[in-house]
């Protein structure tokens, strides 16, 4: 990674902090962007690396962000479109305004992004890498729009890893499971996602350092292809065998649990600006 130019998004906290933090110990050069000022300051000046505030959802504001990392480190090497929020939805009775949110920052964030940084990693060095989830692969109940919002960031991932072969650039797709992160946690704080979980989480929760440990990795070599925990690999290929799975082990008590989330208030897992709300 030494002298690598690397752009993260969704930095102040969580994986886009950690990693930042990584590479920078690697040697990269480093600029991080995302909402919660406060803690995205701090997270940078612990680093030494430039910062933006940034709403992902804002496509001026974007493009405006990534020239200017782009200018301050003299090029972009690596972009990371790693902002995303989360809340629980059920399709029939949740409320509308979540799957709204959730797709403006996850695919039109994560599209707003690629299409920024892309002419300024469109060379023989550049790669992009989205973060995606597992939940694109195994879809759970509840989860409606988070799911469907990183099946489309797997699908633009995919699509500008084509687009960029002609350039010599690389992009990777990022697989995670339940990682320690607030965006985890906060996500099933909810009382339907209590009852319905029953004190347990549906994978077990991976340490963070597993997840930055694969995206080091995957950053470095480019991949095309990033996962935590490792097993998380070999249910890419079986998805429908997966879903099925998952289907008959979730089916229990699930009548009682919708009709809980259908009356519980939510909030995305990173308060949003008022313009998605």
């Amino acid at each position: 990674m030494d002298g690598k130019r690397v752009l993260i998004t969704g930095a102040a906290r969580g994986i886009g902090a950690a990693l930042g933090k990584r590479l920078t110990d690697r040697g990269a050069q480093v600029a991080l962007a995302g909402l919660e000022p406060e803690m995205l300051e701090a997270t940078a000046e612990s680093i030494g690396a430039p910062w933006w505030p940034l709403d992902v959802a804002d496509r001026a504001q974007v493009q405006g962000v990534v020239d200017q990392a782009a200018e301050t480190l003299g090029g972009l090497d690596v972009v990371v479109a790693n902002a995303g929020v989360a809340a629980q939805l059920p399709i029939v009775g949740g409320d509308p305004d979540i799957f709204s949110s959730t797709f403006a920052v996850n695919v039109f964030g994560t599209y707003n992004t690629l299409r920024a940084a892309g002419r300024h990693i469109s060379h023989p060095s550049g790669y992009a890498l989205v973060i995606s989830s597992l939940g694109a692969i195994v879809n759970l109940p509840l989860l409606g729009a988070y799911s469907s919002s990183k099946a489309a960031v797997e699908a633009l991932g995919n699509t500008l890893r084509q687009e960029l072969r002609p350039y010599g650039a690389k992009a990777g797709v990022a697989y995670f499971a339940e990682l320690d992160t607030d965006m985890t946690h906060r996500g099933w704080e909810t009382e339907a996602a209590r009852h319905f979980l029953k004190g347990r989480h549906i994978s077990g929760v991976t340490p963070l350092s597993v997840g930055i440990d694969a995206l080091e990795r995957g950053i470095t070599r480019r991949s095309r292809i990033v996962v935590a925990p490792g097993w998380v690999r070999a249910v890419i290929p079986i998805r429908p065998l997966a879903q099925r799975a998952m289907e008959l082990r979730l089916r229990s008590g699930l009548a009682e649990v919708l009709e809980i989330a259908q009356n519980e208030a939510v909030t995305l897992t990173t308060s949003q600006p008022e313009h998605l709300l």
